[in-house]
């Protein structure tokens, strides 16, 4: 009689999902799994499962409680896909059926708040473990920690992480694509204001100035990036055990240029997504004059450099064509756009870039350790961002299901126990570190 397999279930096959589902199906006969992925398109999970005999689809939509919670009490565990705002319902879900919960995304107060009972039902919810969240935190801390037990006092700390083109996909005068999801590119930053620290100094920036202040980055083989502060860098303080520490910085990689010509978006209103607009009948001409000033050509030519206007004109807004929406916000109507124009071909190839910068002092000397991960992808779906995001939360299935793991309740992967295990495999996927010191 043949063994009854563990049953793991993932909800979403979207455009993260496809190393996720393909690792747990090449494994799943050595850990004895069956994987059950559901999709409100089945055809989407069934191009990932591929008719493995040990993998299965279903269809669900997420607001049939039915489905979802039959497909939940059959599972022995869940990993989660869906949007970060519906993760707290799945995991309120896996409280009352007992099961673990697996989540790429950041934790919320509402997931906190369920630390106690997981805990008491023995219950693992790990959360923030794609690529970022993820694993920055799994690489950062184990610098952090190495520093630490080795007597060094970490004065400065950067961390930033963008999810990019591959170097011979890279065609477009924007260098940039996209490899996520596009409506987080256009509201990246938006309705809040960044918080880091500098030089002992906070520094808030809001919104309509974020992307006229970048910092400088250079990789090794791949050259020099531009950072702009993600939202709330201070969370990080107690997080990493780095109270008091005179410069922290998290933020995302794009390429020379990028912020610039973002930011004249920014300016001029497109990114704004809280007034919905009639545009039927509209050009993308129409539109975009929509937001300038009457004399619009004298407008640009005085306050556009020539380099971000060749940009603006390549997206297409001043195209005669129709507006892709007729009603949207003008973030919507932008979203549209970009889907299109910085859309992967076939043959494309992403990448994801990493990169830590720590100064720190150790007998008496001062040191820069720059800690960089490049991972180009393969054509989609099996692309770097697949890779980042879903392999950590595929090889933290293995360590749950064979008890490695006695932590419990909600938890990040900031622990040795976690991390050093997962870096390891990861390294066996072109998933490296490399690291540079140099005394200062």
């Amino acid at each position: 009689m043949e063994e009854k397999k563990s049953r793991i279930l993932i909800l979403g096959a979207g455009r993260s999902s496809a190393h996720l589902i393909q690792y747990l199906l090449e494994h799943s006969q050595s850990l004895g799994i069956h994987v059950r992925v559901g999709d409100a398109a089945l055809a989407l999970a069934s191009e990932k499962v591929k008719g493995h005999h040990n993998g299965s689809v279903f269809q669900f939509s997420a607001d049939d409680q039915f489905v979802l919670e039959e497909e939940m009490a059959h599972a022995d565990m869940v990993i989660s896909m869906l949007p970060a705002m519906m993760h707290p319902m799945i995991a309120r879900i896996c409280l009352r059926l007992h099961k673990h919960l697996i989540t790429p995304s950041y934790v919320s107060p509402e997931m906190k708040a369920m630390d106690e009972e997981a805990k008491s039902k023995g219950l693992i919810f790990l959360n923030e473990m794609g690529v970022d969240p993820g694993i920055d935190h799994m690489s950062a801390m184990k610098i952090i920690h190495h520093l630490r037990s080795n007597g060094a006092t970490i004065n400065a700390f950067y961390s930033l992480t963008g999810g990019l083109i591959a170097p011979d996909s890279d065609n477009n005068p924007w260098n940039y694509k996209i490899t996520w999801n596009p409506r987080n590119v256009i509201l990246a930053g938006a309705g809040g204001i960044a918080h880091y620290r500098e030089q002992g100094k906070d520094k808030l920036v809001p919104y309509h100035r974020l992307f006229e202040r970048t910092l400088s980055v250079s990789i090794p083989k791949y050259g020099t990036f531009e950072g702009y502060a993600n939202r709330d860098s201070m969370a990080y303080e107690s997080l990493y055990d780095l109270k008091g520490i005179p410069t922290l910085y998290r933020g995302t990689l794009r390429r020379n240029g990028f912020s610039a010509a973002w930011n004249v978006l920014v300016q001029w209103g497109l990114t704004d997504d809280s007034r919905p607009m009639d545009w039927s009948g509209k050009s993308m001409l129409e539109f975009t004059q929509t937001f300038l000033p009457e004399d619009a050509h004298h407008y640009v030519k005085s306050n556009v450099s020539n380099e971000i206007l060749f940009k603006l004109q390549w997206l297409g807004l001043w195209d005669v064509t129709p507006v892709p929406l007729e009603k949207g916000t003008p973030a919507q109507v932008l979203q549209a756009l970009i889907e299109e124009r910085w859309a992967l071909d076939p043959t494309d190839r992403d990448m994801i870039a990493m990169c830590h910068l720590f100064e720190y002092e150790l007998n008496q000397k001062k040191y820069r350790l720059q800690s960089s991960m490049v991972l180009e992808g393969d054509h989609s779906p099996y692309t770097a961002m697949s890779a980042t995001v879903g392999l950590p939360m595929a090889i933290a299935v293995k360590h749950i299901l064979l008890n490695k793991w006695k932590m419990r309740g909600v938890i990040l992967p900031v622990h040795p126990e976690i991390y050093e295990p997962i870096l390891e495999e990861l390294g066996s996927h072109q998933i490296v570190f490399e690291e540079e010191i140099m005394e200062l």
